[in-house]
């Protein structure tokens, strides 16, 4: 064999296992950093209360927004940059990316700190319609640059398919914000636990900065690209200039970064009208805050905690696919998307059975509310629908396809908001409910359409679907009963007990997807 094909066929087999050995190492550390985040959501829950929550999530709109200006695209054009440089073995221009889409991006973050900085109060007044989140908002404006930073040295790991640096990252992040508000809040109260929204928000702050020097050192220890390829540069590739990089980043980051800025200003408008309109359905401002708090604060974590899987899945497989599609390799899209999207419905499908099993006691017991437990139950059904979306959405991106997710997303969140409109309204809280099941299903189906159509992978259904919801609804049904059984006739906690029978349901659901060969070994190799 010659040495070409040995290089080529190595190539090969290091995307494979790059791909999936990345994915296990960022799910790794998304559950981790759940895990901690989910204990944190309940301190905070517990301190602030379900009102002070709800002014808490009111601010992350404006984070979001931001972000998306200074960051997301950016990031997101320095991972597909570096991923198409290497599948061209020419590793030379992959360090002056990074530099490049670090200045264009720390820039933007600096000038829009100083701009939610300085317009703190017409933001809280006037778009947020929430007086008590100014002194929240000039804190989290500090935080921008370091993002940045995070967001740009992120990117280029994952153009890298080197997972390590990202998911350390994360976990460094979340364990830094959650014991800077842990003793702050034990110092303020002398003892007692004392947490204020500009408290919960300086943690975040320290958390991104802790992250930033973390990255930046990363880069100064670890290897250069040219010493992490696992192939032969090609002696007659071409140095990019600044001039032509800043061209492409501007090129490939400005209708993503507009596109995603226009989902975010949606989403925001959504996120500032759910009171609103409660408000309008007879609630008061207490209540409806409250009812704002529960949802996002504590409802939205349980169901976004499998997405440490589907999150990282999708981090990995857009330069993947990019990668592919730059060598015309239409085989390896395929089968990347057919396992991906087996997976993302396998993943969904067990949340459900997990949440509509034990969503009420969940709700119950561990933030002791009741209306958590609620809504938990009733967006449960929605869990196929959000993780497969965000596989797709990464495939589409993938393809250089980035206007049809961004159509889609827009078609589905402007439908959202004239339900919310109409809904809230009349039926309150119920009516959001609605308006989210509907307003999901819509993006999932014009989603998958999109990528049927630019795709030829092979779809097992059976395996997929059948036999993952009958020993999901058997198994669930049957741990439900032993639980509720369990739990009457022992004084053992409750919780712990809860979260055990809920880890033995997955556990029971992989074997018998195992034994029915709806899991198979070729899946991974």
């Amino acid at each position: 064999m010659s040495k070409r094909a040995t290089i080529a066929r190595s190539g090969r087999y290091i995307k494979k296992s790059n791909i999936f050995k990345g994915t296990l190492i960022l799910t790794l550390a998304g559950f981790i950093t759940r895990f901690i985040g989910f204990f944190y959501r309940i301190f905070l829950s517990n301190t602030l209360g379900a009102e002070k929550l709800g002014i808490y999530q009111l601010i992350f709109p404006v984070y979001s927004i931001c972000f998306t200006i200074y960051a997301s695209g950016i990031q997101t054009s320095i991972s597909r940059l570096v991923a198409a440089e290497l599948g061209k073995h020419n590793p030379k221009n992959v360090t002056k990316i990074l530099k490049v889409g670090l200045i264009l991006s720390v820039s933007l973050a600096a000038i829009l700190s100083v701009l939610v900085y300085v317009n703190a109060d017409y933001i809280a007044l006037r778009l947020l319609m929430e007086e008590r989140s100014v002194g929240s908002l000039r804190i989290l404006a500090v935080v921008f640059p370091f993002c940045g930073v995070t967001a740009c040295i992120n990117g280029y790991y994952y153009g890298l398919k080197k997972a390590g640096v990202p998911a350390s990252t994360q976990l460094l992040e979340q364990l830094v914000r959650v014991l800077i508000v842990y003793l702050f809040a034990m110092y303020a109260g002398k003892g007692d636990f004392t947490v204020t929204c500009e408290l919960a928000v300086f943690g975040v702050v320290i958390g991104e900065v802790a992250s930033s020097v973390y990255n930046l050192l990363s880069l100064v220890c670890t290897k250069s690209p040219k010493d992490m390829i696992p192939f032969e540069p090609d002696p007659n590739a071409q140095r990019l200039s600044t001039r032509v990089i800043t061209r492409d980043i501007v090129h490939l980051s400005t209708p993503l970064s507009a596109n995603r800025l226009f989902i975010s200003i949606l989403h925001s408008i959504e996120a500032v009208l759910i009171p609103n309109m409660l408000r309008k359905s007879g609630l008061s401002t207490s209540e409806a805050l409250s009812i704002f708090g529960v949802l996002n604060g504590m409802t939205m974590p349980f169901i976004m905690f499998p997405t440490a899987v589907t999150n990282a899945l999708a981090v990995l497989l857009l330069p993947t696919i990019s990668e592919a599609q730059a060598t015309n390799n239409n085989k390896l899209i395929g089968k990347t998307t057919t396992i991906s999207v087996k997976y993302s419905l396998m993943i969904g499908i067990l949340s459900t059975g997990i949440f509509v099993a034990f969503g009420n006691h969940l709700g119950n017991l561990i933030f002791h509310n009741q209306d958590a437990g609620t809504y938990l139950v009733i967006i449960a059904w929605l869990c196929p629908f959000i993780y497969l979306t965000t596989t797709f959405g990464s495939i589409i991106n993938g393809l250089g396809k980035a206007h049809i997710t961004f159509l889609n997303s827009v078609i589905g969140t402007c439908f959202k908001i004239l339900l919310i409109v109409f809904m809230i309204p009349k039926y309150g809280i119920t009516g959001y409910l609605i308006a989210l099941l509907i307003s999901q299903l819509l993006i999932t189906s014009l989603d998958g359409y999109a990528v049927i159509k630019n795709t030829h992978f092979p779809f097992h259904a059976v395996n997929s679907i059948v036999k993952p919801g009958i020993i999901i609804t058997l198994s669930s049904l049957f741990m439900k009963k032993t639980y509720e059984y369990i739990a009457k006739m022992t004084q053992f906690n409750e919780v712990i007990i809860l979260l055990t029978f809920c880890f033995i349901l997955c556990v029971i659901y992989l074997i018998l997807l195992f034994i029915t060969h709806g899991i198979s070994k070729k899946d991974f190799k």
